[in-house]
């Protein structure tokens, strides 16, 4: 019987775009004949993940997995909603996450090439799963936040499972008490995060070229006016801007804060903990954002598949 090498192993992946462990029992099956084995995978159906690996994937889901003084947001892609609803993906994200939460690998390249519960890797799973479900899938990227004494606080919206929804939001409050107080503090910034979309958690986290952005269109909004003058409306205005965009400056969405921004309700939170808290970080996701979704005629393609002029 042929040596089943890694390098036969790896051949007959990036030829086929197969499991690595499908692969492995494809050369198995046809004592190394790579041509054979490529036969095999087609006859089995995993060989049409490498079809699918072109296609945009922009739907899919959000995973949030919380332990202890961790957690950690991720978002799997598939092409449509509809696979959101399908237990096979939803048990995909979830362990995804599990994974990286176990192992603290937040970059998406080395959480592919983590080992997955089971056999192979995250990758091999994902490419298995494109095979099986019939749509391309992407692990997108990954976020995790740690508190040494605290809490992690989470919230998923639009959810369709345990952990799984459309919006994941973890927050990170640091005290030296870790109480019922503090978790529903958390949950309660989890749910504004969600809802109000910051930027930043402060001014400092803002990416400059967007500061800068908004400081040119007020230059440019009061263009003329004398040179000490526009520098107030500058300082001003940028401070209008920061309370609409930073977590810590922005005005609660709860009803019973009362207006105040969420650096205050904070703050007065250590009363209620019985130890001053501090609110360390966020990772808010929304599903699809940022992905360029490809344009499709429905006309066109209701021809192409009928075969009409």
């Amino acid at each position: 019987m042929a040596a089943i090498t890694a390098a036969l192993v790896k051949d007959l992946r990036e030829k086929t775009g197969a499991g690595m462990m499908d692969c492995k029992k494809a050369l198995g099956e046809t004592d190394g004949d790579i041509e054979a084995a490529v036969d095999w995978l087609r006859k089995k159906g995993l060989s049409q993940a490498a079809k699918k690996s072109g296609r945009v994937a922009a739907e899919g889901l959000v995973a949030v997995a919380v332990k202890g003084n961790d957690g950690v947001v991720v978002e799997v892609n598939s092409e449509t909603d509809f696979v959101a609803r399908n237990e096979e993906f939803q048990s995909l994200a979830r362990t995804i996450a599990g994974v990286s939460l176990e192992h603290g690998i937040t970059d998406a390249e080395a959480l592919k090439n983590a080992h997955y519960p089971g056999g192979g890797t995250v990758a091999d799973a994902l490419t298995n799963a494109i095979a099986t479900i019939g749509e391309n899938m992407t692990l997108r990227r990954a976020a995790a936040l740690h508190v040494s004494s605290g809490v992690i606080s989470h919230y998923v919206h639009n959810s369709i499972a345990d952990g799984l929804g459309k919006i994941g939001v973890i927050v990170a409050l640091e005290s030296a008490n870790s109480n019922d107080a503090l978790a529903a503090l958390g949950k309660q910034i989890a749910l504004h995060v969600a809802a109000a979309s910051p930027l930043a958690l402060d001014a400092s986290g803002l990416d400059q070229a967007v500061v800068e952005r908004e400081r040119n269109v007020l230059r440019d909004k009061n263009a003329g006016k004398p040179a000490n003058v526009l520098e107030k409306i500058l300082e001003s205005g940028l401070k209008t801007y920061y309370k609409q965009v930073c977590l810590i400056d922005q005005p609660s969405i709860h009803a019973d804060h009362n207006n105040k921004t969420i650096s205050q309700v904070v703050q007065e939170a250590g009363k209620a903990v019985g130890a001053p808290v501090a609110l360390k970080g966020y990772v808010r996701y929304a599903l699809g954002e940022g992905i360029e979704k490809q344009e499709e005629d429905f006309a066109a393609e209701v021809k192409k598949a009928g075969g009409m002029a």
